[in-house]
């Protein structure tokens, strides 16, 4: 079992929340529109998730961290969603979220976007975004194997449906990109730790993403060194994309954003911004967490490549 710290999130209720990210996005966006809804099925596209909803027991796991890949990788940070799931009591959770994925399955490291609904009626969609021999993005399903590597920012839930937050925003007139928007804002308002995960979909225009090569072999010391690592892409829509956030760090060494996205053209990777903001829009479901769990926290902290 990995060594699990349990915090209590702050859950404020979907009202007052939709309220906060109405007002906070409006700051960086010329049209924004978030309200409270029942959960439509997220397994239909664009959405594309492993289970219905966002709803029941939802809780964040953050597991391992960039500690364990930065200056050099420790490839023996290989984790399951099994082991996770039973250790935070929740043995049939629906999983989604960022990571790295499972190097010893897939033959490289790759960004994963878990998708996955354990239990009776288990149902494995996860993908991964790796680099080809030639440097190209290459997306692969991954049906058949729960583990990763490294560091994960996980959403769990009974994946069931529920009340959500349904946010849309489009045509971004600020700097800062939709997930940091909505984060930024509900640490302005609520002094305790805020949890959120779910799905949004870019529809229309673009967005810089980045695939991690292979481990590197040279100790990778500060940010430029891990850009000049990064490949970096200009991905069109439409991307689903999987997010986990926390409007402040409790003292845990989170991760406190983190986003990972795929798609059915074949096209994936880790979420920076949008780069077409005159004509982007962004729809997506949220839920708030109860609960974060600390896994496998490391000793050191890196204050860099956690953008």
């Amino acid at each position: 079992m990995y060594k699990t710290e349990e915090y209590k999130l702050f859950q404020p209720s979907l009202d007052e929340a939709a309220v906060v990210l109405q007002d906070g996005l409006s700051e960086n966006f010329n049209y924004v529109d978030v309200q409270v809804v029942n959960c439509p099925d997220l397994r239909a596209k664009p959405y594309m998730l492993a289970a219905e909803g966002l709803c029941g027991n939802p809780s964040i796991a953050d597991v391992g961290g960039v500690e364990y890949l930065l200056p050099l990788a420790k490839k023996d940070k290989v984790y399951d969603f099994r082991e996770i799931s039973k250790s935070i009591r929740m043995p049939n959770a629906f999983i989604i979220g960022p990571g790295a994925g499972p190097r010893p399955h897939i033959g490289t490291n790759c960004e994963m976007i878990a998708n996955l609904k354990l239990g009776e009626k288990e149902n494995i969609n996860t993908h991964v975004a790796k680099l080809d021999k030639d440097g190209a993005c290459e997306l692969v399903h991954v049906k058949d194997n729960t583990q990763f590597c490294i560091l994960g920012n996980l959403f769990l839930s009974q994946g069931k449906p529920g009340k959500v937050l349904k946010v849309v925003a489009k045509n971004r007139k600020g700097s800062s990109n939709f997930v940091t928007t909505m984060r930024q804002a509900l640490g302005k308002v609520f002094d305790s730790p805020v949890g959120v995960g779910g799905v949004f979909v870019i529809r229309t225009g673009k967005a810089k993403l980045h695939v991690m090569p292979d481990y590197s072999e040279t100790p990778l010391k500060n940010i430029q060194d891990v850009n000049n690592w990064l490949k970096f892409f200009n991905m069109p829509a439409p991307l689903s994309c999987l997010s986990v956030f926390v409007s402040s760090d409790p003292g845990l060494n989170l991760r406190v954003e983190h986003t990972h996205c795929f798609s059915d053209h074949g096209v994936g990777g880790h979420y920076h911004e949008d780069t077409t903001p005159e004509d982007v829009e962004y729809e997506g479901y949220f839920n708030l967490a109860e609960t974060l769990y600390r896994v496998d926290q490391p000793y050191e902290v890196t204050d860099f490549g956690k953008d």
